[in-house]
């Protein structure tokens, strides 16, 4: 099993709504906080939002208020809820560990267009 893998993504219109599922491994999931960062085209990688292991959370200002960061330690999976999407929100969204560890999923890819 890969270490991180990341699902979810895909093509929705702007003020839509995705909802993007990591699956970690229990060792990197137990290890220090989590987050979800993105990648646009010819962008550098972002962190947008990141939660600790007691489940405090903390977002990027261009989605605080629109992407919900969550995780569940029985199944050591961590969600990003992304509402009320906007164009500038088209990315490669990766899971990783905050900070990140060298190790990157395949990511998987949001457009948002219409």
């Amino acid at each position: 099993q890969a270490p991180l893998v990341e699902s979810g993504g895909g093509l929705v219109q702007p003020g839509g709504s995705l909802r993007l599922s990591c699956a970690a491994s229990s060792i990197i999931f137990r290890l220090r906080p989590m987050g979800w960062y993105r990648q646009a085209p010819g962008k550098q990688r972002e962190l947008v939002a990141a939660i600790t292991t007691g489940g405090t959370t903390n977002y990027a200002d261009s989605v605080k208020g629109r992407f919900t960061i969550s995780s569940d330690a029985a199944k050591n999976t961590v969600t990003l809820q992304m509402n009320s999407l906007k164009t500038e929100d088209t990315a490669v969204y990766y899971c990783n560990l905050v900070p990140n560890a060298d190790y990157w999923g395949q990511g998987t890819q949001v457009t948002v267009s219409s």
